[in-house]
């Protein structure tokens, strides 16, 4: 899938300008059939275009006031076409190619730069039918429960859970609304069952509705990529990882720690660092392990470079499961 995209996607495109083009000429014939005088004018138009084009190449005396005459002429049929379409309950447009995208008129491309309408097809096609797609379905904002949260804090914070957790909610939401315009990246760190995934799974459910391109990955899973796009030379993966607008990188410390995955990391880091690629990271470890578990490169653009959210409490897994046996 991954190395199919653009070809699928430019596949679309060639559809839409196929079903676009049909529809022009079926509205055409169906106006040549009802209204025969609207096509008059409209071919009539097509001459002069073609007189006018021509007339570039050709040595005209007065060449001036003869394009504006012809251009004079031009814009009085058309304008006489649309009176004629819109008196006859037709559109004004009706008799022209429609395309779905002004910009780049169904190609993806303008010039040599995808258009923002390629973008959004790149993240339709990517999560159609994916696990990721059909778990935001329930893991969104719409679900987030700071009820999950206790109210009353323990002696070795200095705040409660649920105060903690609002907090982090806010910084959640000040990335997504400045997301386009900040180069911040998000760190979540802290005991297992308290949310940082459940809250990943949001803030991607955001950006992906946005048209935004996100990657997600367990840090076992993208470093099995890592190992493809050096072992394989797989540059539509290695493009796919560094270009992605967001990057999240789910359970770091739970892949295998060997010197080789700890490097290409650190260099998938670094580059999507200098890019000024945005990354949301979350894991188990408390910053301390971090520290003991990773290189000093690693750790310091971990704590340097991203947002620190501490995230503690209950086991909100092991709460919902008690909530579920209490009804059987």
């Amino acid at each position: 899938m991954i190395k199919g995209y653009q070809t699928k996607i430019l596949g679309m495109y060639d559809e839409i300008r196929q079903k676009e083009e049909s529809d022009y000429r079926n509205r055409k014939i169906h106006i040549e059939k009802t209204h025969p005088e609207i096509i008059e004018i409209d071919r009539k138009i097509g001459r002069l275009c073609i007189e006018l084009s021509i007339s570039a190449l050709k040595s005209i005396d007065n060449r001036e006031g003869y394009l504006h005459n012809l251009k004079e002429k031009i814009m009085d049929l058309r304008v006489k076409k649309s009176e004629l379409l819109v008196s006859n309950g037709f559109d004004m447009e009706y008799l022209n190619l429609h395309y779905r995208c002004n910009k780049c008129r169904d190609t993806g491309f303008i010039g040599n730069t995808k258009c923002s309408c390629f973008k959004q097809k790149v993240v339709d096609v990517y999560y159609t039918g994916s696990e990721l797609k059909n778990m935001l379905k329930t893991h969104n904002f719409d679900n987030f429960k700071l009820d999950y949260y206790p109210s009353r804090k323990s002696e070795l914070q200095s705040e409660s859970p649920k105060k903690n957790m609002e907090k982090i909610l806010s910084k959640s939401m000040n990335f997504l609304k400045n997301f386009h315009t900040s180069d911040e990246n998000l760190l979540f760190y802290g005991s297992s069952g308290t949310g940082k995934t459940f809250l990943s799974h949001c803030i991607t459910k955001e950006l992906i509705d946005k048209g935004s391109f996100v990657v997600y990955r367990t840090a076992e899973e993208l470093i099995r990529a890592l190992k493809d796009i050096r072992f394989n030379n797989n540059s539509s993966l290695e493009e796919l990882l560094i270009d992605c607008d967001l990057l999240i990188i789910d359970d770091l410390g739970t892949e295998q720690l060997s010197d080789f995955n700890k490097a290409e990391m650190f260099n998938l880091l670094n580059t999507k660092l200098l890019k000024q690629k945005k990354m949301l990271v979350s894991t188990n470890l408390t910053l301390e392990s971090l520290l003991k578990t990773y290189s000093e490169r690693i750790t310091s653009r971990l704590m340097g470079n991203f947002t620190l959210c501490k995230f503690f409490g209950d086991d909100i897994r092991i709460k919902k499961n008690l909530n579920k046996s209490k009804h059987y």
